[in-house]
């Protein structure tokens, strides 16, 4: 499972796959959940804003994208009227853009993007914004697109600092709130605190506390966690540098929670190493949505908006080498990493092999990117070090599972996982560093 097709399970995709935020709808929404209208720059050309049509267009046609996330802000929809109606003007705008996306026939993810707050006022923990004003916006946007299966409903960007079993409790009224709207198939993408932390889904009790909530009938078919995750030094997306790759303090715990509870994920996220890493870990992670194109300029220190040569869209560096690649690329990845798998099950030695898969194939998919360039950018890497890391990779796997059947796989495992550190998979560290830091938008499937 590879991310590029899409299965099927009572209604409920299994493998969405790669996506894109175009954003806009939210530009001016501060942390304390003030967003002020006129700030909103949503990403048609016939709005003045970005043109998100061409990019979508290009996403699906050039980079095989199947999913779209939306943003926009609760004040914008509602014209500034807390509890009020859908404004027939913004949200008639707003819509002009979910049909854009639908259009190409991919997934659409509506992103209320308040961090769980209206006007600096805490969603149900506050006397000013109740559970019934923010169920009566998810009633009618589930009214409005109960038919349309590939709408996602998106509750809320990045909640933070809030009392994580009461927001459950709020959760809950908004699932229940858009299944008895008519919505009954949609993904429905669900929160916890701390900015939605990757690196503090378990920890903070916001994976137990969501995996309570269920659909009216007691299921939790097309309830999914929605968790974020940045690559800078202090999680917040504002600087250049990458100081981690997510991986071993964030979504390897993730994947063992999900694993733990039998459940499945689908994951928006960036960049290079950890995008491999979903990739690879496909069991439980069913894809991403990488922060951001639509109206953000070029030249914004996260963009991933695609510039126009010739009439034509071409992704920059970033979206090219760590957003598509580690897509295009999962397949050997995956292939090989299955291979330590049997490895492992056949000589008992699961830690050591287990080592050597996850480097494996978090530096296989980024070497393969990196090789096509002239010199990593940031990193000084040249191709020639990065294939040639790759090449050692591959020779070092081959020869592990070689010796799996003489009773030596555990010092065989032992020299592997060192090589790979040593070449491949520093080689990707470096690499990566020299990309910019990135937002990660990651949904965990129920």
């Amino acid at each position: 499972m590879f991310f590029k097709s899409v299965s099927v399970l009572g209604m409920i995709p299994l493998a969405l796959g790669k996506g894109m935020n175009i954003a806009g709808g939210d530009f001016g929404c501060a942390i304390d959940g003030t967003c002020p209208t006129g700030s909103t720059q949503l990403p048609l050309s016939s709005l003045g804003g970005g043109d998100g049509l061409g990019q979508m267009q290009h996403f699906v046609s050039d980079d095989q994208m199947n999913i779209f996330r939306l943003p926009v802000s609760w004040q914008f929809l509602v014209n500034n009227q807390l509890g009020g109606t859908l404004d027939s003007t913004n949200f008639g705008k707003y819509d002009q853009l979910m049909q854009a996306c639908l259009g190409t026939g991919t997934y659409c993810a509506i992103d209320i993007h308040n961090f769980a707050r209206w006007n600096n006022q805490i969603i149900g923990q506050s006397s000013g914004v109740t559970n019934g004003q923010f169920t009566s916006l998810w009633t009618q946007l589930a009214t409005k697109y109960a038919s349309s299966t590939k709408v996602i409903f998106g509750l809320m960007n990045e909640p933070h600092d809030l009392d994580v079993p009461t927001w459950a409790t709020t959760v809950q009224a908004a699932v229940t709130a858009i299944r008895n709207a008519g919505a009954s198939s949609q993904m429905i993408l669900m929160p916890g605190t701390n900015f939605a932390s990757a690196g503090q889904f378990v920890s903070s009790g916001s994976a137990d506390a969501l995996l309570a909530i269920t659909n009216p009938d007691g299921s939790t078919t097309g309830l999914i966690y929605d968790l974020h995750k940045y690559l800078d030094v202090d999680n917040s997306g504002t600087h250049a540098e990458c100081t981690t790759d997510n991986i071993a303090d964030a979504f390897q715990i993730a994947a063992d929670y999900l694993r733990t509870n039998g459940r499945q994920a689908l994951c928006f996220t960036d960049f290079c190493a950890q995008n491999a890493f979903l990739n690879a870990n496909s069991d439980v992670f069913l894809g991403y949505i990488a922060w951001a194109a639509g109206s953000f300029a070029t030249s914004y220190v996260l963009s991933l908006t695609p510039s126009k040569s010739n009439g034509k869209f071409v992704d920059n560096a970033l979206a090219s080498q760590c957003v598509v690649s580690p897509w295009l690329n999962a397949g050997t990845a995956t292939v090989a990493a299955s291979t330590v798998s049997r490895v492992a099950t056949s000589t008992r030695t699961s830690t050591l092999a287990n080592t050597v898969a996850t480097n494996m194939v978090t530096s296989a998919p980024v070497s393969n990117a990196a090789a096509s360039t002239t010199s990593a950018s940031g990193s000084g890497i040249s191709p020639s070090k990065v294939a040639a890391g790759a090449s050692t990779l591959a020779t070092s796997i081959s020869n592990a599972t070689a010796t799996a059947g003489t009773g030596n796989f555990s010092a065989s495992a032992t020299a592997t996982a060192s090589q790979i550190v040593s070449t491949a998979g520093a080689g990707m560290r470096r690499y990566t560093g020299g990309l910019l830091a990135g937002s990660l938008f990651v949904a965990l499937l129920l």
